[in-house]
C-alpha cells in the first residue's frame, strides 16, 4: 500500500498547487477585469505629500512625480491640479517640488497618500469649464447610459469614451479645444461606470462587450442630428472605438478615429497589470488564461492590419514608448502597416492614457490638423 499512498500524496500536492495557481491567476487577472473607474491602476505609484506652500507642493521623488506636464493629483477625498516640476525650487534626494495650480476638492495635508491621474477636471463641463452642457440618458442594451452633451454648430459629432482607471471626466481635458472648433461633444459613461448599468458578471471586458454601449451612443447622435461621428477613445475606450467602427450597423457614419494609448493587445495589458501587482513570472500565463476564461475574451487581432477590426477610416493614434500598460509597439506596427489611413503621433514621457497631460499644446495642434478635414 505504501506506493499507492505516495502516489496519492503526490497527486494531491499537484492538484493543490494547480488550485493555488488558478486562484493566483484569478487574483492577478482582476487588476484589469475589476479595475474601478477613477481608481489608480496598479502601475501608478502612491506618492506622499511632504509639504505644501503657496503655488507649490513637495512630493515623494519618483519617476511618476518627475513627469513633465499637467496632471490631476488624487487622493482619498481630495483632488488637485499640479503643473511642471519647479527646477529652481529647493528639493532633496527623496522629494520633488511641482507647481500646485489649485486644490479642487478636499485638502492636502502632510503625509497624505496621493497619485497622479490624467483627470485634470472633476465635476461636469458646466461647473468645471463653464461650457453649456446637458445631462442625457442614452438607451443601451443593459439600461440607460449617462452622458454629457456639449452642443456645437457642426453636424460632425465627437463621441468621447474613457478607458482603464479614469472616468468620463477625462474628456474634459480636450473638451474646451473641441468646443472651440464648434464640434458637438458627447462624453459617454458606459457599463460599470458610476450611474451606468452594472455588467451581468461584474467584470470589465476590455472593450469586447462595452463597445455596444458606444454603438448606442452613435445611434443617439445620429437620431439627434449628427451626419458623421468621430470616435475618440482612450485606453480600452480606443478598443471600443475600433470595435464600433468595424461592427456598428451605423459604421458608415464614422468618419474618423482618435485613439489615445489604445489597448491593441489585451494579453499584453493583462500581463502588465498582473506584473504591477507583483505576480510571480510563472503565474502570468495563468493570469492571462484566467482573464480569457472569465471575460470570454477572443484572440488578439486588433493590431492585425487585415483583421476584422482594422481601421478603414482616417485614424490618429496618439501614444508613446513610456506606456507600461498598453505597449507602444503595437501602435507603431499598426501605423506602419497602414500609412495611408493611420497616423501615429508619438508622445515621450507620458504614462498610459495621459498623452495630453505630457504636452497639451502639441497634442491639441495634432488634433487640429487631424480634425480639420473631417469637420
Amino acid at each position: 500500500m505504501r506506493p499507492v499512498k505516495v502516489t496519492a500524496a503526490a497527486v494531491g500536492a499537484v492538484l493543490a498547487a494547480g488550485a493555488a495557481g488558478v486562484a493566483a491567476g484569478r487574483f492577478a487577472s482582476g487588476a484589469a477585469l475589476k479595475a474601478q473607474p477613477g481608481r489608480p491602476l496598479p502601475t501608478e505609484p502612491r506618492l506622499t505629500v511632504h509639504s505644501t506652500a503657496a503655488g507649490r507642493i513637495t512630493l515623494t521623488r519618483d519617476l511618476a512625480s518627475l513627469r513633465p506636464g499637467r496632471y490631476g493629483l488624487a487622493g482619498d477625498g481630495t483632488h488637485a491640479v499640479v503643473g511642471a516640476v519647479l527646477e529652481s525650487a529647493e528639493s532633496t534626494p527623496d522629494s520633488v517640488v511641482r507647481r500646485l495650480e489649485r486644490v479642487t476638492h478636499g485638502t492636502l495635508e502632510t503625509g497624505d497618500k496621493v497619485w497622479l491621474t490624467p483627470n485634470v477636471h472633476i465635476g461636469d463641463p458646466g461647473a468645471a469649464l463653464g461650457l453649456e452642457c446637458a445631462d442625457i440618458d442614452i438607451p443601451g442594451e443593459l439600461g440607460p447610459l449617462p452622458g454629457w452633451f456639449v452642443p456645437g454648430y457642426r453636424d460632425t459629432w465627437v463621441i468621447a469614451v474613457h478607458g482603464l482607471g479614469t472616468t468620463r471626466e477625462l474628456a474634459m481635458n480636450v473638451m474646451g479645444f473641441l468646443h472651440g472648433r464648434r464640434l458637438p461633444v458627447l462624453a459617454l459613461a458606459y457599463r460599470g461606470d458610476l450611474g451606468a448599468p452594472r455588467p451581468p458578471d461584474g467584470l470589465n471586458h476590455l472593450g469586447e462587450s462595452e463597445w455596444r454601449d458606444l454603438d448606442a451612443a452613435i445611434r443617439y447622435a445620429v437620431r439627434y442630428g449628427a451626419r458623421r461621428v468621430v470616435l475618440y477613445g482612450w485606453s480600452t475606450g480606443a478598443t471600443m472605438a475600433l470595435r464600433a467602427a468595424a461592427h456598428s450597423a451605423l459604421r458608415e457614419r464614422v468618419s474618423g478615429l482618435i485613439l489615445d494609448s489604445p489597448v491593441l493587445s489585451w494579453e499584453a495589458t493583462l500581463r502588465a497589470l498582473a506584473q504591477a501587482r507583483h505576480t510571480p513570472e510563472p503565474l502570468l500565463p495563468l493570469a492571462v488564461r484566467a482573464a480569457q476564461g472569465r471575460a470570454g475574451l477572443h484572440p488578439d487581432h486588433l493590431a492585425d492590419p487585415v483583421g476584422p477590426d482594422h481601421p478603414t477610416v482616417p485614424t490618429l493614434i496618439i501614444h508613446g514608448p513610456d506606456d507600461t500598460v498598453a505597449p507602444w509597439l503595437h501602435s507603431r506596427r499598426l501605423a506602419a502597416r497602414s500609412p495611408d489611413r493611420v497616423a501615429l503621433y508619438t508622445v515621450p514621457d507620458a504614462p498610459h492614457g495621459a498623452m495630453w497631460n505630457a504636452d497639451p499644446k502639441h497634442y491639441e495642434e495634432r488634433l487640429r490638423r487631424f480634425l480639420t478635414p473631417l469637420m
